[in-house]
């Protein structure tokens, strides 16, 4: 349950659990299976599957440097432990901050603890989310912004600032790639919704997360990072255990750190952060060193040099990640199939770069990689990864044909909401 849990199973089969701090209720969650728990610190540990869980207790085990990083930057962690629960391959999401005990995906189990921003993500939601919590669905963002901006500055305070660069980067191509897909003048790129007569559902894109962690950045940059820092910390002080609005969260702004400063308040421009669309003329622009590198390489292969000899040493995910997503719309099977051979994007076990490389092979038609395809989306059900590629494939009869194949397969493993997310782009009829 999303609360306090035994980490011993009784013998009469009996469950009890205990959530001694008020929240909001936006988020109840219960898993029933075969777990086992390992502990990895003092104050967290991971539940999962008996064949799962020694891997997952492996790969989270920096979730104690991460509750420390965080309570020397935001204040107390205030919900006793913070346990991890690794769910089924169907699991539609990445995490579900669910209070006391996240849900992940088991996609984040790469073997190298490569992809544990994720849960730096989710247990930020302790301080943005669960402890302090949007009031309505129309103010989204208060949750998914601050964490996304809580998350780096976690990821940044363990791993360095060169790290925290890349992820910032990654964040604002993410943005931009949202506002392609919703239209840049859409009411739905504003970070304040309006939802009325909608599913909230469709308000839970990437605006949320990604220009709302941009807003925050700009303000960071606009006071300085000490004055920032000193002012979220009081916030989560003076707000613990409440809910928030946008017009709450400005008026708090102005009192402690606009203080009736007409020029800086027309500088932070927040009315066309909150209430327009697009990117504020504003927004602070964040550079990565590391990327740079990566783009040297990049150009260096499109060129003519083999792959073989690029210089990839102590490459993470992020440095792959900016590689695929910045490789052009039009391959050659050649060069793709060069790509594949040096450096085994289709036997990766990184869900992410699997993901991205995938989308490059249904763009470029590399049949040699539909297996892997087919195994990608049969093999798991996070929307984050199942909507784009099937919506790729659809843009093409013959790939809407094997996407409808494959989707045979998969729906009855899918969870409801992956179902009705393909079901609409695959035009599906039961």
């Amino acid at each position: 349950m999303s609360a306090e849990n035994p980490t011993q199973k009784k013998t009469d089969g009996v469950y009890t659990f205990e959530m001694p701090q008020p929240i909001p209720s936006y988020l109840l969650a219960l898993a029933v299976g075969d777990l086992e728990f390992r502990e990895i610190g003092p104050r967290s540990g991971v539940y999962a599957e008996p064949a799962v869980v020694e891997k997952a207790a492996w790969e989270l085990a920096d979730t104690e440097k991460m509750m420390a990083a965080a309570e020397r930057l935001y204040g107390p962690y205030r919900w006793g432990r913070y346990d991890l629960l690794i769910l089924p391959p169907s699991f539609p999401f990445g995490g579900m901050e669910n209070p006391r005990l996240t849900f992940l995906t088991p996609t984040i189990l790469a073997g190298d603890r490569s992809l544990v921003a994720l849960v730096a993500h989710e247990l930020a939601h302790s301080w943005s989310g669960n402890l302090v919590t949007n009031a309505t669905w129309n103010d989204f963002w208060l949750n998914e912004g601050f964490t996304t901006y809580l998350e780096n500055r976690i990821m940044e305070e363990i791993y360095g600032k060169e790290y925290a660069d890349m992820l910032a980067v990654l964040s604002f191509q993410n943005w931009q790639k949202e506002l392609e897909n919703l239209g840049a003048e859409s009411a739905d790129t504003h970070l304040r919704l309006n939802l009325a007569g909608r599913d909230p559902d469709d308000g839970m894109t990437d605006i949320a997360y990604e220009k709302g962690f941009y807003f925050l950045k700009t303000l960071e940059h606009a006071f300085g990072r000490e004055k920032w820092d000193a002012f979220l910390r009081d916030y989560f002080d003076q707000f613990a255990f409440q809910t928030m609005t946008s017009a709450r969260f400005v008026e708090h702004l102005q009192q402690e750190r606009i203080k009736g400063n007409t020029e800086l308040a027309e500088s932070l421009q927040i009315d066309a952060w909150l209430y327009g669309p697009g990117v504020p003329s504003n927004v602070v622009r964040m550079e990565s060193v590391a990327f740079a590198k990566v783009e040297a390489q990049l150009q260096s292969w499109l060129a003519g040099t083999p792959a073989k000899n690029l210089d990839v040493s102590n490459w993470t995910t992020h440095h792959w990640l900016h590689f695929l997503r910045n490789l052009p719309d039009s391959l050659s099977k050649t060069k793709i199939a060069e790509l594949d051979a040096t450096f085994g994007f289709s036997q990766t076990g990184n869900s992410e770069i699997r993901f991205e490389w995938l989308m490059q092979c249904i763009k470029n038609q590399y049949e040699p990689a539909y297996p892997v395809l087919e195994q990608f989306l049969t093999g798991m059900g996070r929307r984050k990864f199942l909507e784009p590629l099937y919506k790729e494939l659809a843009k093409s009869p013959a790939g809407l044909t094997r996407a409808k194949s494959i989707y045979e397969k998969a729906r009855p493993t899918y969870h409801s909401l992956a179902v009705s997310t393909v079901d609409k782009i695959l035009n599906w009829e039961i």
